[in-house]
């Protein structure tokens, strides 16, 4: 009985725990939900896409610099473009594979060579030191930068809505962009119409004031050009019968004196 519980100990010791100390760090994939939780400790993130060929060479190294994280004390993790458009706007990837260098929320791009020996000391040297941060207006985290993550977010999926006009539905080209000019065109109206009452709301006699200023100088215009107007019509009328009258005394016989 007590040789087996011995033998299962020394088990339990030779396996187990020999498991536990030479476990290795995992690579994070981070996504559109997640990628928040590299703004905490330090991280090596890489932006890839499958159909990449210098992200395949690289992927099987940036795997084997992962299972050093725990060694180094960061986490690594990679991120899909193709699957999180908003994130590639985000963090403005321009070209494949890009890897950022992440310590306490700032952000700094990594251009060093792509070997997992060069990643391990850009860490334990501390090299990032060296390089300047992203600016503030770029950082991921700027509201310029989730405007443009959004835009991108939009961008796919009316791509993806496009493509289902023309695959699910068989609707020809021509005529998904009389759809989509539609619907732009109906939103743009909303929007114009959603502006002006909700001017009008706020401000009842802003849109009438001007207009009524406007006909109320117009008829006093009006109004002199007609008072100008009978004055010289009567003139004329005055003029016309002292005109008549001098006719009529000339063409009158003289009395004899």
């Amino acid at each position: 009985m007590y040789s087996l519980g011995y033998f299962y100990c020394f088990l339990f010791s030779c396996v187990v725990i020999p498991q536990a100390v030479l476990s290795k760090g995992q690579l994070k994939s981070l996504n559109e939900e997640t990628w928040s939780d590299m703004l905490t400790g330090e991280w090596m993130v890489e932006f890839y896409a499958p159909w990449c060929p210098a992200c395949q060479q690289l992927q099987p190294l940036w795997k084997e610099f992962a299972e050093w994280s725990d060694d180094l004390g960061i986490k690594v993790g990679d991120v899909e473009v193709t699957l999180n458009p908003g994130l590639s706007g985000r963090f403005m990837i321009a070209a494949l594979p890009t890897i950022f260098h992440v310590k306490d929320g700032v952000f700094r791009q990594y251009r060093g060579a792509r070997d997992k020996d060069s990643f391990i000391s850009f860490i334990e040297e501390k090299k990032w030191q060296n390089i300047d941060p992203v600016p503030s207006w770029k950082s991921p985290q700027s509201f310029q930068m989730s405007t443009v993550s959004a835009f991108f977010r939009l961008s796919m999926l009316v791509r993806s809505t496009q493509n289902s006009f023309l695959q699910d539905y068989g609707i020809p080209y021509w005529g998904s962009y009389i759809i989509f000019g539609l619907v732009v065109i109906s939103i743009g109206a909303f929007i114009g119409l959603l502006v002006v009452c909700t001017l009008d709301f706020i401000n009842p006699r802003t849109s009438y004031q001007p207009l009524q200023r406007n006909a109320n100088a117009d008829d006093a215009v009006i109004r002199r050009k007609d008072e100008s107007e009978g004055e010289y019509e009567g003139e004329d009328i005055i003029k016309e019968d002292v005109g008549d009258a001098e006719i009529r005394r000339r063409k009158e016989p003289k009395s004899p004196k």
